[in-house]
């Protein structure tokens, strides 16, 4: 394997948790983009920064149903998505993580749905004159910041599995109410003082896999063995295909196809109730999985 091939590999949290989307598209160019920038004074914070701005001017643009502005928000949001890639593979590769970069990697995505959501309830409501289209597209992002917090749960939870290092994003609701506690008043101490209802959400929607922490906790502590660990990741690869059907490349393929067809009101019956079924559907099954390990 050559030198950059395994910097590449470096830059991944883990080809267990990448799709294929991700892997064949995303990834390459976001390594691309990271490696150029390790010898500047760019931080992956002010990608990140960028991407939000981009993504949300994408957004914008979906609310005019003509052809060009549909084809632009797309390619905004394609390269939104690029940098969102290439924020946490520069970080992995200079080395300059924090759990604020991550809080903010995760409002991101936010942000840019926000106003998609906005955006689409406008075009919506003057398409058929009526202002129900805004409630449904509260209820479309409720659904997607429910879906989106579970499927980053699983996800960082399955990294933890891997390794402790892989793993150092997953952390329990102590750990984030301490570090909130112990941080200095200020941004940071904002960033987890929104990430703490956030985390205690991912816990209480998970009693059995809470438990199943608890029980590997008190036998093993931090040192799971190595064939828990493996058997773990193979139950929960199994998942995956659901699970990605509740991240951006499940979302935006569905996006773009309404889009371009202008049955845009498709979409918010894709979140609400589909991808509603599936993170039911995952949930059940994530957590008879955990019950095999108590």
């Amino acid at each position: 394997m050559s030198e950059l091939n395994k910097e590449y590999e470096n830059s991944l949290k883990s080809i267990e948790t990448e799709n294929l989307i991700d892997r064949i598209f995303y990834r390459p160019i976001g390594f691309r983009i990271a490696y150029r920038l390790l010898p500047t004074r760019i931080t992956p914070n002010m990608v990140t920064v960028i991407s939000i701005f981009i993504g949300a001017c994408a957004g914008y643009l979906f609310h005019y149903p003509d052809m060009a502005c549909t084809v632009y928000g797309i390619l905004l949001l394609i390269i939104a998505n690029i940098l969102d890639c290439t924020d946490g593979q520069f970080a992995r590769l200079s080395g300059n993580k924090s759990t604020i970069g991550r809080i903010l990697d995760g409002i991101a995505g936010d942000v840019w749905f926000i106003f998609i959501y906005v955006s689409l309830a406008f075009r919506l409501s003057h398409e058929y004159n009526t202002s129900w289209f805004y409630a449904v597209a509260v209820a479309s992002g409720l659904s997607h910041l429910a879906q989106a917090n579970i499927t980053d749960y699983y996800k960082t939870l399955h990294l933890y599995f891997i390794s402790k290092e892989k793993g150092y994003e997953f952390q329990s609701i102590d750990q984030v109410r301490a570090r909130h506690k112990a941080t200095k008043p200020g941004l940071h101490k904002v960033f987890y003082l929104l990430y703490r209802p956030y985390t205690l959400v991912q816990v209480k929607a998970t009693p059995v896999l809470q438990r199943m922490l608890r029980h590997l906790y008190a036998g093993y502590g931090d040192d799971i063995p190595q064939e828990i660990r493996l058997a773990f990741r193979q139950k929960s690869c199994r998942l995956m295909k659901y699970i990605d059907l509740m991240t951006f490349n499940g979302r935006t393929i569905v996006l773009f196809i309404v889009l371009f067809t202008g049955f845009v009101w498709i979409y918010f019956l894709y979140e609400i109730i589909f991808l509603n079924i599936i993170l039911a559907f995952t949930m059940k099954k994530h957590e008879k999985m955990c019950s095999t390990f108590l």
